[in-house]
């Protein structure tokens, strides 16, 4: 698979600096005067990992482009329902979507989709990605990735895991682990984050792969044991927990990301634009240390390898899909 390339955050402050000066991009070319919002569809619930991410650097982002950002979340079918909205949107630059995972995985999921999502879009940017952690409950006699793997297979039945919901990506990221590892681990579906992590942290459910930023404070105090980056490598948040990769299943990696889209047929002037107020915008200070904190690298990727990552992650998940066997109606 194909990633962007990462650069540190040393490096990404140092550009940023440059960027906020003008001195390293040109400034926005404005292909038609902008005196409304621009719409920001988010195809996800209040409170989500992409919420947070986009409410954070909406002001800056706006500021930039000269229009408020006015986000409106529509959740619903894995994200499908919102999505559909952006699709029929104007093509106009006045409403875009900020989309993750599901947007690659849900054509694998399910029967009918009303919209192509590849062609039905137009990316931007992918403005940030994220690994995951494989944690367990404390309780587990394992320390790592080979105990765990040894103890499943020589405790048959005694372990499940849990994830936000049948389809997502954590389920996935989960299944993924479990077919590639050789091992027999039934899946637990929740309806979201909260009761998962409740349940991880009492016990009630002995694994899970979970965002790192939410997991990082209960790995430190004790109640959850991190056995798993699922990235490419370590994260910033949990350097002392080793990759997935790095502990014997060499083919493992998943990370979260974020991107924002237009509709098909989304002008290449406004596309960039509102692709230059993105990266202009995370540059400001209070944006990046936003989205870091959050457990995201960086990326603001151009339109054109924007569209390149999200074909290929398309691709690639499929094969995981079908791997796990999962199927929604």
């Amino acid at each position: 698979m194909k990633t962007s390339p990462r650069i540190s955050r040393r490096q990404w402050l140092a550009t940023t600096t440059a960027w906020a000066t003008g001195s390293a991009l040109p400034p926005l070319a404005h292909a038609a005067p902008h005196d409304k919002p621009l719409r920001v569809i988010l195809p996800l619930s209040a409170g989500s990992g992409a919420d947070g991410a986009i409410r954070a650097i909406a002001p800056s982002v706006g500021k930039v482009l000269g229009q408020a950002l006015v986000i409106e979340n529509l959740p619903g079918a894995g994200g499908i329902t919102g999505t559909a909205q952006l699709v029929r949107a104007p093509r106009d630059g006045s409403t875009i979507a900020i989309v993750s995972n599901n947007h690659v995985v849900n054509p694998s999921l399910y029967r009918n989709i009303p919209f192509d999502s590849i062609n039905d879009i137009t990316p931007i940017t992918i403005i940030g990605t994220t690994p995951f952690v494989l944690v367990a409950s404390p309780r587990l006699p394992v320390r790592n990735l080979q105990e765990l793997m040894a103890y499943a297979r020589a405790n048959p039945g005694a372990l499940n895991y849990g994830s936000s919901g049948n389809g997502t990506i954590l389920h996935l990221g989960a299944a993924m682990f479990v077919q590639q590892a050789g091992l027999q681990i039934p899946h637990i579906p929740y309806r979201g984050m909260g009761q998962l992590m409740n349940d991880l942290l009492s016990g009630q459910v002995q694994l899970g792969v979970v965002a790192v930023a939410p997991a990082a404070p209960h790995v430190k105090t004790g109640a959850l044991r991190a056995l798993g980056v699922t990235g490419t490598r370590r994260s910033d948040t949990l350097p002392e927990v080793p990759t997935i990769a790095e502990q014997g299943l060499p083919d493992y990696v998943l990370n979260g990301w974020i991107a924002a889209i237009g509709p098909a047929g989304l002008a290449d002037a406004e596309r960039q634009r509102i692709y230059q107020g993105f990266v202009k915008g995370v540059a400001a200070p209070e944006a990046t240390q936003a989205l870091v904190a959050q457990g995201y690298d960086l990326q603001l990727t151009p339109p054109a390898q924007a569209a390149a990552f999200i074909r290929e992650e398309k691709q690639r998940m499929e094969a995981v899909v079908k791997a796990a066997n999962v199927k929604m109606d």
